[in-house]
């Protein structure tokens, strides 16, 4: 047997090709190390996103008939978001897993967080391409839906942003300003750090592939921190 499929064995998959699994494990950093390997788990990832986000849309359209189009928005963000996907992807033992640089793989927090979401939706493009639509879907039914009563019961679908806002303006008179504090990566795949401000305070900050998922990853560090 050889160590691919053996991975697959240990996540709970079989693949057809298992040559898609090797792909989608492998993050852009391993190419430098090793020379052999040609190709790194971008491409998958960009597949896997799109049919993540169809199945979630529809499971959620489905399971919420009375939802209106903004609340079901709200719930799907925060099912398919990083910290939630990263969550799934070392349940199921992708970061055992994962093929990366020596420096990569010394990453903790939210550098290793974005590599495990975006491992888990390589994997799930991989499962589209070896086995369809229907497997990828059983794939994300299983491991992510579960997740969907939790938080609609515990809201944790809010909109951080909006959560510090009202309580900013409550407790201290003060609209949050959000700035972002540095880009890296390039276009495709670039990391934002936005800083959340009480006035000329940071109080916190947050990074995310968007400016958008930044600028909610600091509104909640900024709760934390100020125990709102």
């Amino acid at each position: 047997m050889n160590d691919i499929t053996s991975t697959a064995e240990a996540l709970g998959l079989r693949f057809n090709d298992p040559e898609l699994l090797a792909e989608a494990l492998t993050h852009r950093s391993y190419l430098n190390e090793n020379r052999k390997a040609k190709t790194h788990n971008e491409r998958l990832e960009f597949l896997g996103d799109a049919v993540l986000e169809l199945v979630a849309t529809h499971y959620l359209f489905t399971k919420f008939p009375a939802s209106p189009e903004g609340e079901l928005t709200t719930y799907r963000a925060a099912l398919v978001n990083t910290v939630s996907l990263a969550e799934t992807a070392g349940a199921i033992g992708i970061n055992d897993h994962l093929r990366l640089s020596k420096g990569e793989a010394r990453d903790t927090g939210r550098a290793r967080q974005i590599i495990l979401a975006d491992a888990l939706e390589a994997v799930i493009g991989a499962i589209y391409l070896d086995q369809g639509y229907d497997a990828a879907g059983a794939f994300i039914a299983k491991h992510l839906f579960p997740k969907v009563t939790s938080i609609v019961a515990n809201q944790g679908f809010k909109d951080a942003k909006s959560r510090f806002q009202e309580a900013a303006q409550d407790k201290e008179g003060i609209t949050p300003r959000y700035e972002v504090l540095a880009e890296v990566g390039p276009d495709h795949d670039r990391v934002f750090t936005v800083g959340v401000f009480l006035g000329a305070l940071e109080t916190a900050h947050g990074e995310g592939r968007s400016k958008q998922e930044a600028e909610q990853e600091a509104a909640q560090n900024a709760l934390d921190n100020k125990g709102w």
